[in-house]
């Protein structure tokens, strides 16, 4: 107990806004790398700050719209930020997806908590069935972490996707065993793990971090079936910041040309070197039949957690009409049919998220679940429909989105004053105004922000092909024949077997 006690040390006094949280952030001395460079102090870092911002807009949704960014949880007795919470019945689900709209349209990027919430509840379920079985304690240790992060009201980030080496090897058969973290060495006070993970979205920005597996597991692989707790500033951890397209458009091109300069995403590769994990943090160790189970629960959660990215389709849909108006056209059918048709694609993903978090079912545990084939349809939707609405808007915003002179042109003063001239829309709109609009369709379709909203919608909680795995686990084709036989008329064996 004395080894947990001390981690918690210094989060006695909860945080209550956006500028507590930043605060906490200051004077970590973590281990953070980016350009090949040690990062002193993140929050002070240009490019790392928007990213920071982002995750910061968390806290100030919970202040200004307490009945979506907070609640009162039962586990910790308090009231606590909504991404701390374990869904207790299908309505948390759905106020937590209106939630993750509208931080999406807040900040036009990824806010990076979902993955932290969604270990939430997928630990609560699995450590209580681990429990069951095998008269562990894992559960209870889980809900006295859980109760002092609420209490604390941190931000916990998840770390499930390892660098896996030879994708056709389970972990035990990989050349080097830290391609998929691990348990390295076991003593009296807890145990040391080694080995990395990858994508880890605002690792960098968090207080604590869940480590989970990141596939289903063999009896041969249970060092590799851990999952634990450790602080982001744990000696042994050491983070490098990934880079982002046009990431330093704010330090070297100016704030119109960064196309949303305010907030960003952040994804970072964390190695881990003999870190100590004390074992009042650790949920499972070795019980490598429930790995499969713990992926499972997680990435039906964080699927539909995907709802976000309607957030960021109302904002890029809203530019590219925006865009529309600057040039003179919002009123010709092409322009109308095409921002219908965006329409048409954010809420067929958004209405997918909602009802498989309205059909969601308890677990053991008490916590809620996302219905799993909707959740996997609503995130395969989203691998395809983001680039079509990406498509779109640069459809209707025209090639200047890529071949628009730079924020530093417009402010020479020999040829700023011509840039203003041939860049013009419609009379009466600022030319400066017209730029800034581009820019954030470049930014969203092919710039920084462009990282969250494309390529992490095809890859983030599982590749396309990992939704058509589940989709056909769960859609019971025997039964659809059968019925399809019975109506048809058809009688005798059915048809593929014997």
């Amino acid at each position: 107990m004395q080894e947990t006690d001390a981690l918690w040390a210094d989060f006695e006094r909860p945080i209550e806004t956006a500028g507590d949280y930043i605060a906490s952030l200051r004077g970590r001395n973590m281990n953070i790398y980016f350009m090949g460079h040690r990062v002193a102090e993140p929050v002070d870092h240009p490019v790392i700050w928007p990213s920071i911002n982002a995750m910061a807009e968390t806290y100030r949704l919970a202040s200004e719209a307490p009945q979506l960014g907070s609640v009162h949880t039962a586990i910790g007795g308090c009231r606590t930020n909504r991404f701390l919470h374990v869904p207790s019945g299908p309505e948390d689900l759905v106020v937590k997806h209106e939630m993750q709209r509208e931080l999406g349209r807040r900040t036009g990027t990824c806010f990076q908590r979902c993955v932290g919430l969604d270990a939430i509840g997928a630990c609560h379920s699995v450590t209580f069935d681990i429990d069951a079985e095998h008269k562990t304690a894992y559960h209870q240790r889980f809900l006295a972490f859980l109760r002092r992060a609420q209490r604390a009201n941190i931000v916990i980030g998840g770390a499930m996707t390892d660098p896996k080496g030879d994708r056709s090897k389970p972990p035990h058969q990989q050349s080097d065993p830290e391609l998929f973290l691990r348990v390295v060495r076991r003593d009296e006070r807890g145990i040391y793990v080694s080995g990395a993970k990858m994508h880890q979205t605002g690792a960098v920005n968090s207080h604590w971090l869940i480590f989970m597996p990141t596939m289903r597991m063999s009896a041969a692989d249970k060092d590799w079936a851990v999952v634990g707790a450790v602080r982001v500033d744990a000696p042994g951890l050491t983070y490098v910041v990934g880079r982002q397209t046009n990431d330093t458009r704010g330090v070297d091109g100016g704030e119109l040309d960064a196309g949303n300069a305010r907030f960003a995403g952040q994804e970072a590769l964390i190695m881990f070197d003999n870190v100590f994990v004390p074992y009042g943090h650790v949920f499972m160790d070795g019980e490598w039949a429930y790995a499969a189970s713990l992926v499972e629960r997680f990435t039906t959660y964080h699927r539909s957690s995907y709802v976000c990215k309607t957030g960021l389709g109302d904002v890029l849909i809203g530019a590219a009409a925006e865009a529309a108006s600057h040039n003179g056209v919002e009123r010709a059918s092409h322009i109308k049919d095409k921002l219908i048709e965006m329409t048409h694609l954010n809420e067929t993903i958004y209405s997918s998220c909602m009802a498989g978090a309205y059909r969601a079912k308890p677990m053991a545990s008490g916590a809620y679940l996302n219905d799993e084939m909707l959740s996997n349809v609503a995130k395969h939707n989203v691998t395809r429909f983001p680039y079509e609405i990406a498509r779109l808007a640069q459809d209707i915003a025209g090639g200047l989105v890529v071949t628009m002179p730079s924020e530093r042109d417009l402010q020479n003063n020999e040829i700023g004053p011509l840039i203003r001239k041939f860049l013009q829309g419609r009379d009466g709109v600022d030319t400066v105004d017209r730029m800034r609009i581009l820019r954030l369709i470049e930014n969203m379709t092919i710039g920084r922000n462009a990282v969250g909203y494309l390529t992490e919608s095809l890859h983030g909680a599982g590749s396309p092909q990992a939704q058509r795995v589940q989709i056909a686990r769960a859609m019971n084709i025997e039964d659809k024949k059968e019925r399809a036989r019975k109506l048809a008329g058809l009688q005798g064996t059915p048809s593929g077997r014997s």
